[in-house]
């Protein structure tokens, strides 16, 4: 096993976490060409962003600008979601990693954040629940492990709803 730098602290963790999820996506989408990142997997999936790669990667992207955006506003931090749409498995990859680095920008020297400033940064996501810094992380992490699982279904043939 190679040796690998970790952060430190508790938003140290989960931004080694992230980096680590966006990376396994990255791996499963530069194996995809084109005409299987377009294609249609599920036509009759009732959420338009769960039909092909495709859609599922802009939506990837586009919560992850909005995770990041939640985390930034509850800091007092400027965020700036310029709605990208991507259109090839590379420009996935390359917006994925974006996403990454301005989530890493947001914390870059605060590693170690204490718990109770994380819980005191209140979010109120807009599909209902009201979530703490640390919570919003996390849920950023495991959007995109969810839909990682969901495209290597697809992958394999199998929508999977």
């Amino acid at each position: 096993m190679t040796s690998k730098t970790f952060r430190s602290g508790a938003l140290g963790a989960l931004m080694d976490e992230y980096e680590r999820a966006i990376r396994d996506l990255a791996q499963v989408v530069q194996a995809i060409g084109q005409a299987e990142f377009d294609r249609i997997r599920d036509a009759e999936a009732p959420d338009e962003d769960c039909r092909s790669i495709r859609t599922v990667l802009n939506h990837v992207v586009r919560s992850g600008n909005g995770y990041v955006g939640y985390m930034r506003a509850a800091l007092g931090m400027p965020h700036e979601n310029a709605g990208v749409t991507v259109a090839t498995p590379k420009e996935a990859i390359r917006q994925m990693e974006q996403v990454a680095r301005q989530t890493e920008l947001t914390f870059e020297g605060d590693w170690e954040m204490p718990d109770a400033v994380m819980e005191a940064a209140k979010i109120q996501a807009r599909w209902g629940p009201v979530y703490n810094l640390e919570q919003m992380f996390e849920h950023a992490i495991v959007h995109v492990l969810r839909h990682r699982r969901q495209i290597e279904r697809f992958l394999q043939g199998n929508p999977g709803r």
